[in-house]
């Protein structure tokens, strides 16, 4: 009997295994087919531009011939789908050419000289979000119908119908040229004092953390309270468990089943947000590096940018979704997202 009972455990935790690496099969699968679709249609739209990005790199005062030599360089002489596979390499391989604003710059060398700053602010912008949003939503769930309750929907209203910009130039307003707790635009660089860095960031990340918080307390609040109805939540407290427990070491952990599909796309979000919050307080990263390349028709530059923010935003949502299955292992690639 002790043989059969430990076999079959083996059994069942090696179909167990094999599930979760089909899954993980499955889903990197999926992501790698929407990671070449992306940099398919982006090479598409960028190609499909008017303009000569051969005039555009040396001036209207260059030669024929050193537009037709750069053209050549540049693999413009090409068919559409032989320059969509060199440029694909060169994107994987991490050679992605010169800019045209910045004549002699790499843009693989502006992009991860300017990635570290971007990724600070995302990774802190997402801190400061949960640090928000799950006490709020577990504050409000926990007194439905009371004052704290009503406050913070008042307050989860507000934050959501505030753009981050908005709130960005009101920080700059209040807490910078009123208070003076930072200076506006005196941007430390994270190699020179790291601390001053990390200061500097936090009221840009806020900025960016407070609309997605919202939005996050009350998705989660409403899971929740759905949470709190089921019968297993009435059942423990029949058998005399605690409501702090029932809610930490239950509730909330089936709530944040689809809180976290929400979560990954708070963080494409995040990085879009970013493009605007990096101008407002003079950030140098990725986002405001797009605004510049846009501006001055860099269109080289202007595509890796936008293929990488596509791809910030395909990794998140895998990401979500292996985070998914390993809070509850039931939950298969297809049955995401069904009641």
């Amino acid at each position: 009997m002790t043989k059969t009972t430990a076999g079959t455990g083996t059994a069942f935790q090696g179909n167990r295994a094999g599930g979760i690496w089909l899954f993980l099969g499955k889903r990197f699968s999926i992501t790698l087919l929407t990671l070449f679709l992306v940099s398919l249609l982006t090479f598409l739209a960028f190609a499909i531009i008017p303009g000569d990005p051969a005039l555009l790199a040396l001036g209207i005062e260059a030669s024929d011939e050193q537009l037709r030599a750069l053209r050549t360089e540049m693999g413009l002489d090409s068919g559409l789908a032989e320059r969509y596979w060199v440029w694909l390499g060169k994107f994987l391989s991490g050679d992605l050419g010169n800019s045209a604003r910045f004549r002699g710059a790499s843009i693989s060398g502006m992009i991860f000289e300017r990635l570290p700053v971007t990724f600070s602010l995302a990774a802190l912008s997402l801190i400061l979000m949960l640090c928000i949003a799950i006490p709020a939503a577990l504050v409000s769930a926990r007194k439905e119908g009371g004052l704290a309750d009503r406050g913070l929907s008042v307050l989860t209203a507000l934050n959501i119908s505030l753009p981050g910009f908005f709130l960005g130039v009101l920080f700059i307003w209040v807490f910078g040229i009123l208070l003076r707790l930072f200076v506006p635009g005196a941007y430390v660089d994270y190699r020179q004092n790291p601390l001053s860095f990390a200061a500097y960031l936090v009221f840009p990340a806020l900025a960016l953390a407070l609309p997605n918080a919202a939005i996050l307390t009350k998705f989660l609040r409403t899971q929740v309270l759905w949470q709190l109805k089921l019968d297993y939540v009435r059942s423990a407290l029949a058998r005399g468990a605690g409501r702090r427990r029932i809610l930490y070491g239950h509730v909330l952990k089936n709530a944040a089943i689809p809180s976290v599909t929400l979560l990954g796309m708070i963080v494409g979000e995040i990085f879009a947000g970013s493009i605007v919050i990096e101008q407002v307080f003079a950030i140098p990263g990725i986002g405001r590096l797009l605004i510049s390349s846009i501006t001055s028709r860099d269109y080289s530059m202007v595509q890796t940018l936008a293929v990488y923010m596509a791809f910030m935003v395909v990794l998140a949502n895998t990401l979500a979704d292996i985070i998914i299955r390993i809070i509850d292992p039931r939950i298969s690639l297809s049955s995401r997202g069904t009641p």
